[in-house]
């Protein structure tokens, strides 16, 4: 087995400073985990890593899809795993640096994402039930025919919950069930996967700090853009947090200052979240930025931990 270094954490924690330094000091490429950053244009309102952050460091993942393309878990794990072997043949490390859990547990956990079946008009039935009658509402649907995922899913995360919904109609199971069967961690990597976090009160403050640099960066203007483009709410990428509301506010159902604090708590929020993703997974190494002088410490923190665990796979 070969090695996949993981640095996950929530949004604004300082992922991308940190695996800048690690990438040179590992010899590594990034892989990019962030469901947002797939997409093109999509720059300020998704905190996109620039040319020259990147530091002659190659990034993969980024710009690779249509703000109105279609594009799932699935298809993250089939281009990842192509990205991970052209690393190995550059005999570097891949580096898998994001937030987004779902993406990184398509990598290090034997899941079986099936796209056999999709039943779009039923899709389209259940968006529209979301928008009458509330995300709470069809999310509550799946609590009779499938309660892993009705525990599991958040009503927020539409998407998932429409999949898992569709997945039930067409097969008759749930979603679950088509993962039982298998080793959950028989995966061809040995992972080094290590999460950052800090205070709480802190993360929010930095959360907070961020969207105001957004807005100053032009956030408004790149979705004029995108909104004169012909995206619109109706596709899934415009729906991320930051796009939405920003949408709302050009449709003059928001006052600035309101749209401004919603991008501010719904991105808290969606840290939390986070957090609460990557605790589920017990091999997760926790780094806790507080308890390190710089950023220069966490980063010896986290090389020599590398250094410890890859002794104890060769044990």
């Amino acid at each position: 087995m070969k090695d996949l270094f993981i640095l996950a954490g929530p949004t604004a924690v300082g992922k991308t400073d940190i695996s800048i330094k690690l990438a040179k000091k590992l010899n590594g490429e990034i892989i990019s985990a962030d469901s947002m950053q797939i997409y093109k244009y999509m720059d300020i309102g998704s905190a996109k890593i620039t040319k020259s952050e990147m530091c002659g460091i190659n990034h993969h993942m980024i710009d690779i899809v249509e703000p109105d393309e279609s594009f799932n878990v699935s298809k993250y794990k089939n281009i990842a795993l192509n990205c991970i072997q052209k690393i190995y043949n550059n005999k570097k490390l891949p580096m898998l640096v994001g937030g987004t859990g779902l993406y990184i547990n398509s990598l290090i956990f034997n899941y079986n994402f099936t796209e056999a079946k999709v039943d779009e008009n039923y899709r389209k039935h259940l968006e529209c039930l979301a928008n009458e009658k509330g995300k709470d509402y069809v999310h509550s649907l799946l609590k009779e025919v499938d309660g892993d995922s009705y525990e599991k899913l958040y009503p927020n995360d539409l998407k998932r919950v429409i999949r898992a919904l569709e997945v039930y109609k067409l097969t008759g199971k749930p979603i679950g069930k088509f993962n039982k069967n298998t080793n959950q961690y028989d995966i061809p990597f040995k992972i080094y996967y290590f999460v950052l976090n800090m205070d709480r009160d802190k993360l929010y403050e930095k959360i907070n700090r961020r969207v105001d640099i957004m807005m100053s960066n032009g956030l408004i203007d790149e979705v004029k853009k995108l909104k004169s483009m012909g995206y619109d709410m109706s596709i899934q990428s415009m729906k991320g947090i930051g796009y939405k509301e920003i949408l709302n506010y050009l449709d003059g159902k928001m006052s600035l200052d309101s749209t401004v604090d919603l991008i501010k708590k719904n991105s808290r929020h969606y840290a939390k979240r986070q957090l609460t993703w990557f605790r589920k997974d017990t091999r997760v190494n926790w780094v806790n930025k507080d308890e390190f002088k710089n950023d220069d410490a966490v980063i010896d923190y986290i090389i020599n931990k590398f250094a410890t665990i890859s002794n104890l796979y060769k044990s």
